[in-house]
């Protein structure tokens, strides 16, 4: 048996998707607590290890549907580089691994993750069949991750983090869905490989990317404004990153919709300019979410 397809039947490339976990940390302001950070990172792990079991039944599932795919085909499975059975033994083993780990958090932190296990096992087994259900489901998996970091830390869970998580999600989902369409780019295939492809049209998508992006973006920008971030941060300067945020979004859409990566990790793995635009967000909400009150007092002494 070879090792490398056993790891890349886990798809540790995908485990980039579990940082939403750690997500808690800098909004909830527990940066500067160490217990926090390690408890947020401990947490990111099971999730790597839960959401690896989660794609692992999935490539069992489709491993037929997968080689009617262009570039799914390459899966170990769908290729033949890893036998059912050790995909089978390979998945209980992390299922034991998650929920073993998950025991050393709080009793609300293991049934999160279990409620995670149920939700992207129904998505896996039928409910990616179901048109919007799809994407849908996809969107409350990283809801329940961010749920997740905030229960592990113990820090407050604010209905902004459903809202803003939930509606960035559904953009991002539908970006994929849309990239999916392009890629095939075939009926015939797409009956064989996902037949809710069928169903969403190029028109359909463009109309659902364009929605979930208006709504993530106001959202967004309610939560800056909103008077519990305020309080809590001292300043309403989180609606300044808006243009970063806006870049970000437009160029997620624009290279998806081109289907310019297989998939919407490759992109944020291997495209510069999102990364930069992602990096340059992430150090402008630390510093406002760090020093926003005292630069704000700063610039009011100017007066």
């Amino acid at each position: 048996m070879q090792i490398r397809p056993m790891i890349r039947l886990a798809r540790p490339g995908h485990w980039i998707k579990n940082v939403v976990v750690i997500m808690p940390v800098i909004f909830g302001q527990q940066m500067h607590d160490i217990n926090s950070l390690l408890q947020a990172f401990a947490a990111a792990v099971v999730f790597c290890i839960a959401s690896s079991f989660i794609y692992i039944v999935n490539d069992i599932k489709d491993r037929e549907s997968d080689r009617a795919h262009p570039l799914k085909k390459n899966r170990p499975l769908a290729s033949g580089q890893v036998s059912t059975k050790a995909a089978v033994i390979e998945a209980l083993t992390l299922l034991l691994l998650a929920i073993v780990f998950a025991q050393g958090f709080s009793f609300i932190f293991v049934l999160t993750v279990l409620l995670y296990l149920l939700l992207q096992t129904c998505y896996t087994m039928f409910l990616k069949a179901r048109v919007l259900m799809d994407v849908i489901c996809i969107a409350l998996g990283f809801v329940l991750r961010a749920v997740a970091g905030a229960v592990a830390i113990e820090v407050y869970i604010s209905p902004w983090l459903f809202i803003c998580m939930f509606t960035i999600c559904l953009f991002m989902g539908f970006c994929k869905r849309y990239n999916e369409v392009i890629t095939i780019g075939n009926k015939a295939w797409a009956e064989s490989h996902r037949t809710i492809l069928i169903e969403y049209t190029p028109e359909l998508l463009t109309h659902l990317i364009t929605i979930s992006a208006g709504i993530a973006v106001v959202s967004f920008l309610l939560y800056g404004i909103s008077d519990s971030t305020v309080e809590r941060f001292g300043t309403n300067y989180l609606v300044y990153t808006l243009p970063v945020t806006v870049y970000a979004i437009f160029r997620f859409a624009m290279l998806s919709m081109k289907g310019c990566y297989e998939d919407p990790t490759d992109l944020i793995l291997h495209d510069r300019p999102f990364q930069v635009t992602v990096l340059i967000w992430i150090v402008s909400v630390l510093g406002i979410i760090c020093y926003g009150k005292s630069i704000a007092g700063w610039l009011q002494n100017l007066y």
